[in-house]
């Protein structure tokens, strides 16, 4: 599976688990994924400057770990975003005090 699909699969995923694990149904979120390329709504998220709605929503839960920003910086990711990308979406988490693992 190409890197693309995996992060695809992987977007769909946390919608998954935030909706078993937090009870957070993120329908809009899944629609913009099933409509789009992952990569592409990912990206799009980072350039908006601000926290999204599930952001802020998955921190209420304590959940930083199932957002979007929490998976463009797995490393496996890393090819998919610029430094410039992961650099932004690590900031915003640790504002919310959360570190990730690159």
């Amino acid at each position: 599976m190409d890197l693309r699909k995996e992060f695809h699969k992987d977007m769909i995923s946390i919608y998954q688990n935030a909706k078993r694990e937090c009870g957070y149904n993120a329908t809009r979120f899944l629609q913009m994924v099933a409509a789009q390329d992952g990569v592409k709504v990912a990206k799009s998220f980072i350039h908006k400057n601000q926290p999204t709605d599930g952001f802020t929503t998955l921190w209420e839960f304590g959940r930083l770990d199932l957002t979007v920003e929490a998976l463009i910086l797995k490393q496996k990711y890393q090819e998919l975003f610029t430094d410039e990308e992961r650099h932004t979406v690590s900031e915003l988490l640790k504002q919310y005090g959360y570190e990730p693992d690159e």
